[in-house]
């Protein structure tokens, strides 16, 4: 089963629109981290620990899914396939480890990282919650997103296992010989 030009286009708007804004996303994360780090004043980073959580739960979340969902319907309906090339197999298991990161994370850290700064009689100096802020893993996350956009753009050379007998004409499960 391949997918139309059209479809083809308005499913890699999608992801591509959805890739880029986890991205951008992460960066904003990142940014708001260094607010709750480095404030002098602490509402504000207060303020910015609290904002933590909406905008992992709001905004990098749905972009998150949103590019993994479109990400393996891409795989399914285009030439690329799901499992025949080394850097989509390794670009579906990336992001597909990030999503799952991403929401044990939101449901621990996050989650008390946004308490501790929500009680007015936490010292985010001295609370270990607040240590860090969210910094390093915000790296890691970031870090861990870039490598499959970094796939995907250069389209390295090689097939996986699935993709040699693909090419040598026999079948495989998901998709046909006329795919």
């Amino acid at each position: 089963m391949t997918a139309g030009p059209g479809l083809r286009k308005l499913l890699l708007t999608v992801h591509v629109t959805a890739s880029v804004g986890w991205v951008g996303a992460i960066l904003t994360y990142l940014a708001i981290n260094v607010v709750a780090l480095t404030s002098n004043d602490a509402a504000q980073a207060r303020g910015a620990y609290q904002l933590l959580e909406p905008v992992l739960q709001y905004v990098i979340a749905p972009m998150a899914v949103t590019s993994l969902i479109t990400g393996i319907v891409m795989g399914l309906v285009t030439r690329w396939g799901l499992l025949r090339h080394r850097w989509v197999a390794t670009s579906l298991w990336l992001t597909t480890l990030a999503v799952a990161l991403l929401f044990v994370h939101m449901s621990t850290e996050v989650a008390d990282l946004a308490a501790a700064a929500a009680d007015p009689a936490t010292n985010l100096a001295t609370d270990p919650a607040t240590e860090r802020a969210d910094l390093p893993n915000t790296i890691a996350g970031l870090l861990l997103v870039a490598i499959p956009l970094v796939l995907n753009i250069y389209k390295p050379r090689g097939l996986t296992r699935r993709g040699r007998r693909h090419q040598n004409g026999a079948t495989t499960p998901l998709r046909s010989a006329t795919a």
